[in-house]
């Protein structure tokens, strides 16, 4: 399954197409991985092309699946603001007490976003503040 992941997300897609079924049919790879998959996906990730993460980091919603929050938190580790954008947004999805405790053990997190918060455009700042609502109720 890792390959066909892999080969999809390194596709040319256009941004309608993505965002109206592309990224669902992501999703629905990553509903067929096995723990295996997730643990080759978890070791190579950080070597992707920025693009292919952000994909990625799109498609990870799933609240009730523990391994799609280890790859967002693994994720967050990135310098590029736009993909730690697409991580938080995700994460929204997260708000099991379970993950909750496993976002707020890295304060990390929480830092960055105070700190990105002044300069970012109205949505991504509505999002940071939704994030940080929902991790902290």
């Amino acid at each position: 399954m890792i390959k066909e992941l892999d080969d999809y997300l390194s596709g040319y897609f256009s941004d309608d197409y993505w965002y109206d079924e592309g990224f669902s049919i992501a999703q629905e790879l990553l509903l067929k991985f096995s723990l295996r998959d997730w643990e080759e996906l978890s070791s190579e990730v950080l070597n992707k092309p920025i693009e292919w993460k952000r994909k990625l980091a799109y498609c990870l919603h799933d609240e009730s699946s523990m391994d799609e929050l280890n790859m967002l938190l693994k994720l967050l580790s990135t310098d590029d603001e736009e993909l730690f954008g697409i991580c938080i947004d995700s994460l929204r999805s997260f708000a099991n007490t379970e993950s909750k405790k496993l976002i707020l053990k890295n304060p990390s997190i929480l830092k960055r976003i105070y700190e990105l918060i002044p300069n970012s455009g109205d949505a991504s700042k509505k999002v940071f503040e939704a994030f940080l609502e929902k991790i902290q109720s």
